[in-house]
């Protein structure tokens, strides 16, 4: 790790680390709290994957729907009116809309193969924007003097790694730089989870391997092609089913590559400093 020990990451003039973990346990809360009361650059993973490497799709998408309502496709047509993605880190909805789900197109799903290539995509923007973050402390430093980095990252990360290669290309070059901290939930926050996703559920990425076995799987326990299926119901079926899949992924990741701290532990922090103790703690742990 970049800080072996607890009193060195307290030495450390320039402190870099990365938060994982599922989505809504306080990676986004944190670094937030982090930028704006220290000095710290707050690097989004999906916001880089919603605009650098996921925004001309996205546009794409949005002008593809709009060509077949008339009056715009005129509009569009002619330059007249301009359409682009307002992504911004609070809000990644044009990020999550494009992903789409699969099922049935009157009721918004996609074709489960067009859905298989925005998966793809996501995949391979995902492990672009994650190669991206040394280059982005480098730029923090340069141009704006900010030492303290944030990597805020998806809740996908564990499915674009192998935390149990130690020739992973994308955790190497990740732990030469920064200390990776699980946010780890309990199975109360995992409930919780389940139950929001159920009243909101979202598009997300997840494993190739994962996700075209839960698709057979649910098209045989339900005796359903592929056109009959609810998307909001399939993804509600699947999301459970995916948190189960990548919590030894991430236990994998903090073993090998990090070090973990509570997700109650991390919504309490009101400071810099009491983050830089939290840290400390946990390296100590280890």
């Amino acid at each position: 790790m970049i800080y072996d020990t607890a009193s060195a990451w307290r030495a450390a003039r320039e402190k870099h680390v990365l938060v994982f973990g599922m989505s809504g346990l306080g990676k986004t809360h944190v670094s937030n709290m982090l930028r704006a009361q220290g000095k710290w650059f707050h690097y989004s993973v999906d916001y880089r994957i919603g605009t650098r490497y996921m925004g001309e799709h996205i546009a794409d998408n949005f002008k593809a729907e709009a060509m077949r309502v008339p009056l715009l496709r005129e509009l569009l047509l002619s330059d007249s009116v301009y359409i682009a993605s307002n992504i911004t880190f609070d809000n990644l909805a044009p990020l999550s809309t494009y992903l789409g789900k699969p099922g049935a197109p009157e009721k918004g799903g996609l074709p489960f193969a067009e859905y298989m290539r925005r998966q793809d995509q996501h995949r391979e923007a995902e492990i672009n924007a994650l190669l991206d973050t040394s280059r982005f402390i480098d730029r923090a430093r340069a141009l704006y003097g900010y030492g303290n980095f944030v990597c805020d990252s998806g809740g996908s990360i564990c499915e674009v790694v192998d935390p149990e290669n130690p020739e992973d290309e994308v955790l190497k070059a990740l732990s030469r730089d920064l200390l990776l901290v699980w946010i780890e939930g309990s199975e109360a926050h995992t409930a919780d989870l389940v139950s929001r996703f159920d009243r909101a559920p979202k598009p997300m990425y997840y494993q190739p391997e994962f996700l075209n076995a839960s698709w057979a799987e649910y098209l045989h326990e339900n005796n359903m092609k592929e056109d009959e299926v609810d998307p909001d119901s399939f993804v509600r079926w699947a999301y459970a089913r995916a948190l189960a899949h990548r919590q030894p992924r991430y236990e994998a990741m903090a073993r090998n590559w990090g070090v973990r701290v509570r997700a109650e532990d991390i919504v309490g922090l009101t400071s810099p400093e009491e983050f830089t103790n939290l840290i400390a703690r946990a390296i100590e742990a280890r």
